[in-house]
Order: C-alpha cells, then sequence, then structure tokens
C-alpha cells in the first residue's frame, strides 16, 4: 500500500478502490477499463484512464500475473553487452516484444556455462514466458540445463547456430558459410594469393562455418592450403592482437588477413598500423559482423553485413507462433559483403 522512497519517506500507493471513489464508480468498473474490457463505454474508459494518469496510478504487475498466470516477461541470455554484435539484435527484439505487451529481463553469461545455468535458472524462478538464448558453445553433446529447457517446453529461440547440445530449438542465424566465402573470394578477385585466417572459439559452429567459407574459396580458386596462414583468434579485439602479433613473428609473407569476426580485426589492425603497415597498402584486411566500429574505424573496414535487425525481428515472430502453440520453423538469413577501404590489391612487391 505504500512506496519507501530513496530518502526514507513513504508515499501512499494509489490503488483501484482509490480511482473508482475519486470517479464515482465501481471498482469492478474501473478493472474493467484496465484490461479493456469490450462491456465498457470508450468515454467511461477514456475518463477513467485519464484520472487514473493523473493520480499517478501504475499498474501491479506482479499481482496481475497471480492472478492471470501471465508475468509478460520474457528472458535474453547474451555473452556480454559490451559485444557490439548483439546490440542491434537486442533493440529489435525490445523493441518487437514492447509492441506486443512483453518485457525484457537480460543477463549476461560471460561465455560461462555455470553462469548460463544459473540467470536460466533465475528466469524460470521469476515464470518467463519465454527465453531468447545466444548458447554458451561447448564441446559437449549435451546440457543439463537445456535438457531440462526441452523437458519443461519452455519456449526457446536461440539467437545464433545449433549446436548437439541444444538442437531441438528452433533459431535465427546467419548463412555463414557463403558470406565467408563471398569474403575470401573479394581478396581473391582483388589479386591476392596468401590470404591468412584469424579463427574463431573451436566450440562455436559459427567459427567453423567460416572457416570453411574460406577454405571453399581457396578450392575453387585452386590455391593450395597453407596451415601456416591460419591463426586461433578467438573473438574479442585482445584476442586479434595477439593473433597478429603471431604472424607477424611467425612472418608467412601473408599479403591479405581474413577474420572470424569484426572485434577480431580491429585488434589486427591496431597492430599493423602500429608496426607502421599500410592498410591496405601492405596488407588487406576483411572483418565479419559489420558492428558499427568498423565502419567508423580508422581505416573503415570491409566485413560482411550481418542483419542483425532482421534477426531480432525473426526471433519475435518465431516466440510468438511458440506461445501460441504453433510449429515455428528456424531461419536462417544471407549477409552481405560491405566492401570499405581496408581492403585492396596487394602490394606489387609480393612474391
Amino acid at each position: 500500500m505504500y512506496e519507501q522512497w530513496r530518502n526514507g519517506t513513504t508515499k501512499k500507493m494509489v490503488r483501484l478502490k482509490d480511482i473508482a471513489e475519486r470517479s464515482g464508480v465501481s471498482v469492478m468498473t474501473v478493472s474493467k477499463v484496465m484490461r479493456d474490457a469490450p462491456d465498457v463505454s470508450s468515454a467511461t474508459k477514456t475518463r477513467i484512464r485519464q484520472l487514473a494518469t493523473e493520480m499517478g496510478y501504475v499498474p501491479d504487475r506482479i499481482a496481475q500475473g497471480l492472478r492471470n498466470r501471465s508475468t509478460r516477461l520474457f528472458g535474453i541470455v547474451i555473452s556480454a553487452a559490451t559485444n557490439p554484435i548483439y546490440a542491434r539484435m537486442l533493440m529489435a527484439i525490445e523493441d518487437h516484444a514492447h509492441e506486443i505487451g512483453y518485457d525484457l529481463i537480460v543477463a549476461h553469461s560471460l561465455n560461462i556455462p555455470e553462469r548460463e545455468e544459473m540467470v536460466i535458472r533465475r528466469f524460470l524462478s521469476r515464470r518467463v514466458e519465454g527465453l531468447f538464448l545466444v548458447p554458451v558453445y561447448r564441446l559437449d553433446p549435451t546440457a543439463a540445463i537445456y535438457d531440462e529447457l526441452q523437458k519443461r517446453e519452455t519456449p526457446v529461440v536461440l539467437l545464433g547456430h545449433r549446436a548437439p547440445f541444444c538442437e531441438t530449438f528452433v533459431n535465427v542465424d546467419t548463412e555463414d558459410t557463403g558470406a565467408s566465402y563471398a569474403a575470401t573470394k573479394h581478396l581473391l578477385d582483388l589479386g591476392h594469393r596468401r590470404i591468412a585466417y584469424f579463427a574463431g572459439p573451436p566450440a562455436a559452429p559459427s567459427s567453423h562455418m567460416r572457416l570453411e567459407g574460406y577454405k571453399r574459396a581457396l578450392r575453387e580458386a585452386e590455391i593450395e592450403m597453407d596451415d601456416r596462414l591460419i591463426f586461433n583468434a578467438g573473438a574479442t579485439i585482445e584476442e586479434g592482437t595477439k593473433a597478429a602479433l603471431q604472424m607477424l613473428q611467425e612472418a608467412p609473407k601473408a599479403t591479405a588477413v581474413q577474420t572470424v569476426n569484426d572485434l577480431v580485426a580491429i585488434g589486427a589492425a591496431n597492430v599493423f598500423l602500429a608496426q607502421g603497415l599500410r592498410i591496405p597498402g601492405d596488407i588487406s584486411l576483411v572483418g565479419f559482423g559489420n558492428v558499427l566500429t568498423s565502419e567508423h574505424f580508422r581505416v573503415p573496414l570491409t566485413t560482411v553485413r550481418q542483419p542483425k535487425l532482421r534477426l531480432g525481428t525473426a526471433a519475435v515472430d518465431i516466440m510468438r507462433k511458440l506461445l501460441r502453440g504453433e510449429k515455428a520453423e528456424s531461419v536462417r538469413l544471407g549477409a552481405e559483403l560491405a566492401i570499405r577501404d581496408s581492403s585492396g590489391p596487394p602490394p606489387k612487391n609480393a612474391a
């Protein structure tokens, strides 16, 4: 009945009874107005809603949820908000969830399986009606929390590729193999023949797909694979920095570098520029993802433009079908190459 303010004072919370007394109608009528029941006139609805706003009425969503057995909540788990690849997808999901009357609770797994399980369980305890999950990829074929979600029949939409431990759920993802192939072919068409590849986390399906796209393009160009041009680079700027330093130390005579994502590309670019290399004069660079920073980097980055907003929209569309008990299919969207300043022909003196 009372709301505690930060300064220690209290304020009386406005109840339906208070609105009914002020408006001269029954509590039942006010309740119907708040539920937008059809048997109350439009004029009465307008008058009572305006009065409720003036009085500072805030609906008690928790109490409503207990009565209706509906929380109108979605949970979303991403690795970390510091990864810009999720920004637009999260915006699209929140926007479309808002349109259908749902609120979104966000949590971070930090790519730690134990933390992922913990936050999912917390969401379940808050009775979320659906989950959007960026899986923490692992090499194990099963994961207890995903098995539990399947048994509970919890509506789940994966934001990313499926792996054996989560293959029973629907997902939204990008056609990574074809997009990576297009990126490699772009470098080949420019005249590059020694293209280094900075690979992603081995447990992530997208890492394998993007590496396969690179290999396919080389095979079609009849260029023999050189394992000395493949470097493990993870997924972060720091890991891209380490991979670039390793490549420069081992000197494989690469004239171009293709990376698993834009963050790795930016980390590599910082190293190349610090070493006095010109991009693309001395070495070309291509990323994957098209995060906002890539377009505004010191050397605007050639990259694969992932349709992040459309992926988020598709995820909510799938969730709505699941909530209605309908059959839902996974969605895979194509991605386009965004050619910018970081890619060009190889140096004239390249071997």
